[in-house]
């Protein structure tokens, strides 16, 4: 092969260093989106969008007065955001970040829930003792189903089948069959029900009680009744302020994480024996929490402090505070 000066490269090199280098480019991953974190704030009117990479709050959206709960559609490009004192749910479209319409959700709409079979999204409202449904397709009501007094919580089942209403005056769970649309059991539970969440599997159900401070685990294959609850026992602070609220499960049965309320703590419980591990510092009367897509990270709704907590899930620690809105409620992840 003839030696090739410098600046003298034969076309056939060139070919072949140009292939080489694409096949390099291509054989790259693709750079991961950042996740956004999306974080309703109850007296502002506002929902705070944080990157989940730099951790800063990018873009603030307005929306109806007093944001609750949010869901994200079942295809993923809108989120929906439960506004009490306006009676509806405003519909964000998460590429704009615009709210692009509203839909009617009956008196006092404060937990919604998307089903993930059909166009459904699930309301509780307080005023009126019912869960309503919504086609959010065609914008229609499906139709109302009788729970008991103030519901409030709302958890469906992975396989869309199940969905449980806590009722805060009735201390109940109802068991609600999606199938036939009706409440079909109902459980007695801690005082003032907040929250329900199921495990990934589908098997049990956690739910938890503010005022009694407990979360109930319930069984979702065979007796649908309280098979086990949790008590919660931090140290140096005073029993009354220890109330159970948000809960969020890791998908591999380890953790199951429950925000405490006044206490300021999250509590990491066992997901299998049900032993309470640790209670993590957050910031004031923290409220409801999410996991990220690979549930490397836990972030907090902080109501007093006016601050998301994000906690690294491996080390089990609190790692920044965010500043967001007066108030934040609710918070939920993109998938």
């Amino acid at each position: 092969m003839p030696f090739l000066s410098r600046g003298s490269v034969s076309p056939a090199i060139k070919h072949a260093v140009c292939a080489l280098a694409l096949g390099s480019l291509l054989m790259l991953p693709l750079a991961a989106q950042a996740e956004r974190i999306f974080v309703s704030n109850e007296k502002d009117n506002t929902v705070s969008v944080i990157d989940g990479e730099s951790l800063e709050v990018v873009e603030t959206i307005r929306v109806g007065r007093r944001p609750r709960a949010m869901a994200f559609s079942s295809d993923g490009s809108e989120l929906f955001v439960a506004v009490g004192d306006d009676e509806a749910i405003d519909m964000i479209d998460l590429e704009s970040l615009q709210v692009v319409r509203s839909q009617s959700a009956g008196d006092d709409p404060e937990v919604i829930r998307v089903d993930p079979n059909r166009p459904h999204v699930y309301i509780s409202n307080e005023d009126d003792n019912i869960v309503s449904v919504i086609d959010y397709e065609r914008r229609t009501l499906v139709t109302e189903i009788p729970v008991g007094v103030e519901p409030e919580g709302l958890g469906i089942s992975p396989d869309g089948r199940w969905l449980i209403s806590t009722s805060e005056t009735s201390n109940m769970a109802h068991i609600i069959d999606l199938e036939a649309m009706e409440a079909v059991h109902h459980r007695l539970v801690g005082a003032r029900p907040r929250h329900a969440e199921f495990t990934h599997d589908g098997r049990k159900a956690w739910v938890s009680s503010e005022i009694a401070g407990v979360v109930s685990i319930l069984d979702m294959e065979e007796s649908f009744d309280v098979e086990h609850v949790i008590r919660f026992d931090v140290p140096g602070v005073p029993r009354e302020t220890v109330q159970a609220v948000g809960v969020a499960l890791t998908s591999d049965g380890r953790y199951a994480f429950v925000a405490l309320g006044p206490s300021n703590r999250v509590a990491v419980v066992d997901q299998q024996s049900y032993e309470v591990l640790d209670y993590l510092l957050v910031g004031q009367r923290v409220w409801h929490l999410a996991l990220n897509g690979d549930e490397s990270r836990l972030y907090t709704t902080n109501g007093v402090s006016g601050d998301v907590t994000v906690i690294e899930v491996d080390d089990l620690r609190a790692v920044k505070s965010i500043p967001v809105g007066r108030f934040p409620w609710g918070v939920i992840v993109e998938p």
